[in-house]
């Protein structure tokens, strides 16, 4: 088994911490030496399957031990993990389904109707029992108690994460073992964590930003203490009676933390065991370092920048955070960064340019997407004009971020926009042709109809919908019927009907959302 896996520091960790609390959620918890033995029954299990090597399998449930479990299980195969967040409805966990074609389905009793209700073909595994047709994690823990000897190598494809594209689909990204190692290796060393750090889980576990944190634990050999972010009240408990002392979050949670309502935020001796504080998938507002400084006084506070095709890029060390808050930092460990203008050419500083990210921690391509790959993952040869490259060797791949970002003279860079027109809300990434498309087939009194983002310090961009019909329709109508099809994060937050709406006029059949935006400005 290769020494590049996360299955090799659950390994040593089981060996040289058995003890140890691994995980804890919800008043249980479970040692290093019993999550080992549980993942290699569940393991064991899912290769008697006997499914061929590569084979996809998806977790989709609500957090909980057993949902680490079963990530971890899967991570100790032959076969590729895809994460699914709990927020996704129906028809999008049937397209990613069918899109990497799923033949196992790990879940709970509380998504096993869904699952069951798409009519899914393959395997279904509940973490309860609750059919006779459905094998259980209860009824795996009786029979799978066999050594179980895992064969994995670092260059094996590991997890498809997915996020929408342009197109308006989910588009799966592929992670190696190695990447997942590397990335909890590097990120473990510039955040400085120690054994007895105990890592919040509050993020969910469907992107890497998620799923580091229990990769990081293992690293470490830490605590994982899960929760589910409901109500702000809910994490303050959750930071004090875990006894936290690192905790990551995107912008938006951090705006929720600190609402209007500041007479509910705990007296800030209570978090005083809190010692780092991660932030990425969006930008960090002067406020958000501001409130989190005031109550969480001994916390060292890191903005990270992270790609959709490498796992981060940048972070901006604490003693910075105060000095210049709108930086997303230098680059991490392992990680050389460019900036090109449209000819190819070094920008100098102040100028925006592309992002160019090279060397550690990038991902291997789009899954069954080869213009997506084509567009990010270019040669080495996008950076000739900007360092010598000589000896023939021009297969090095590096990424094209398609963020546009500027450097200042001392060598800190600034995010400025993204080359798509993408929503950034809430640290997803959602594609108006997403919501737009979904309007067109479920909503068939909307004429036409516009979804853009607009600036809103609180969560980044807020999502706008502006349409046209015979007659105004009510906003709670038309939210309900995107609820049936959406995530609750790709919801437009205001409804604007219009009689009509200006059409671009180089092409008629299309919205002028630049002259919608000017409008509502």
């Amino acid at each position: 088994m290769s020494i590049n896996s996360v299955r090799t520091l659950l390994e040593n960790a089981a060996q040289t911490h058995g003890d140890k609390i691994a995980i804890r959620h919800d008043g249980a918890s479970i040692n290093y030496r019993e999550l080992l033995r549980r993942v290699n029954q569940v393991a064991q299990y899912l290769e008697e399957l006997g499914l061929p090597a590569n084979t996809r399998v998806g977790v989709y449930s609500m957090k909980s031990i057993d949902l680490m479990v079963a990530i971890m299980a899967t991570l100790s195969t032959r076969y590729v993990l895809v994460p699914l967040t709990k927020l996704l409805q129906a028809e999008q966990v049937s397209y990613i389904i069918n899109d990497c074609d799923i033949k196992v389905m790990i879940t709970d009793k509380v998504k096993k109707d869904i699952v069951t209700g798409i009519d899914f073909a393959g395997k279904i595994i509940c973490f309860e029992t609750t059919d006779s047709n459905i094998p259980s994690f209860e009824e795996i823990s009786k029979y799978y108690n066999k050594p179980y000897a895992c064969k994995i190598n670092g260059h094996d494809n590991a997890v498809i994460t997915y996020s929408f594209g342009l197109t308006g689909t989910p588009k799966g990204i592929v992670l190696s073992h190695r990447n997942l190692m590397d990335s909890a290796r590097v990120v473990s060393n510039y955040l400085d964590l120690k054994e007895d750090d105990v890592i919040s889980g509050t993020l969910i576990f469907n992107l890497d930003y998620g799923l580091n944190q229990l990769f990081c634990s293992l690293y470490k050999k830490a605590t994982l203490a899960l929760h589910r972010f409901i109500l702000p009240e809910g994490v303050f408990n959750h930071l004090i009676e875990d006894e936290v002392t690192v905790l990551a979050v995107m912008p938006v949670h951090i705006s929720e933390l600190f609402g209007d309502e500041l007479s509910r935020t705990p007296n800030a001796s209570l978090f005083d065991k809190l010692r780092i504080i991660t932030s990425s998938g969006g930008n960090v507002t002067a406020k958000m370092v501001k409130d989190c400084k005031e109550t969480f006084r001994n916390a060292k506070f890191y903005s990270m920048h992270g790609l959709t095709e490498a796992f981060r890029s940048t972070y901006l060390d604490p003693e910075q955070i105060q000095i210049r808050p709108d930086s997303i930092g230098k680059a991490i460990p392992d990680v050389e960064l460019f900036l090109i203008n449209e000819k190819g050419e070094a920008c100098g500083p102040r100028e925006v340019g592309e992002l160019i990210h090279r060397g550690g921690l990038i991902y291997r391509g789009f899954w069954n997407a080869p213009l997506e790959t084509a567009e990010r993952f270019k040669s080495i040869q996008i950076l000739n004009k900007v360092i010598h490259l000589e000896g023939q060797l021009m297969d090095e791949i590096v990424v094209a971020s398609g963020d546009y970002v500027y450097r200042d003279e001392e060598g800190y860079y600034y995010f400025v926009g993204r080359r798509d027109n993408m929503i950034k809300t809430r640290g997803f990434r959602v594609s108006p042709y997403e919501v737009e498309s979904v309007v067109q087939r479920n909503i068939p009194q909307i004429i036409q109809c516009a979804v853009f983002g607009m600036p809103n310090e609180a969560i980044e961009e807020e999502i706008v919908m502006v349409y046209s019909a015979r007659s105004e329709i009510s906003d709670k109508e038309i939210l309900f019927e995107l609820k049936q099809h959406l995530a609750s994060y790709m919801l437009p937050s205001r409804i604007i009907f219009m009689k009509s709406l200006p059409l671009v006029q180089s092409d008629k059949s299309k919205v002028d959302k630049q002259a919608l935006i000017a409008e509502l400005t």
